[in-house]
């Protein structure tokens, strides 16, 4: 079921908001203090490629 969850969604505006979040994550990683925003909306662009079954792991330090 994710399987065919993850194509819908890819059909239906995952990449589109996908490659959205990497853009954005291109224009942070323009400035040195920007870089780790940018790595942040790399994986907000992974997840948003395959959202059914991935995991999201909150770390309280």
């Amino acid at each position: 079921m994710r399987i065919i969850g993850n194509i819908l969604w890819i059909l239906l505006g995952g990449l589109e908001t996908a490659i959205l979040w990497f853009l954005i994550g291109l224009l942070w990683c323009v400035t040195i203090l920007g870089i780790p925003f940018g790595l942040q909306h790399f994986k907000m662009a992974k997840l948003s490629l395959m959202p059914f079954g991935a995991e999201i792991v909150s770390i309280d330090g």
